[in-house]
């Protein structure tokens, strides 16, 4: 498995899981990041996770097609 360090901006609290993988280049476009997240193929800290919009945090990790983004 592949990871990445994802760092937040100063500012900003949380990702959106979709912007997440489209900001990681792990899907083409957000059509793409939506459909693999309601199929339950993402996982949020272990757990599948499966809304478009879920608020990532700083210190969690997310898993989707042999990456594990570790958000920063």
């Amino acid at each position: 498995m592949q990871t990445i360090q994802f760092q937040l901006r100063g500012e900003e609290d949380f990702i959106p899981l979709m912007s997440l993988l489209k900001a990681t280049n792990i899907v083409y476009s957000g059509a793409e990041a939506g459909e693999v997240i309601q199929q339950g193929m993402v996982t949020r800290n272990g757990m599948v996770e499966t809304r478009k919009r879920a608020k990532i945090h700083s210190g969690e990790t997310v898993c989707f097609g042999g990456y594990e983004i570790i958000v920063l």
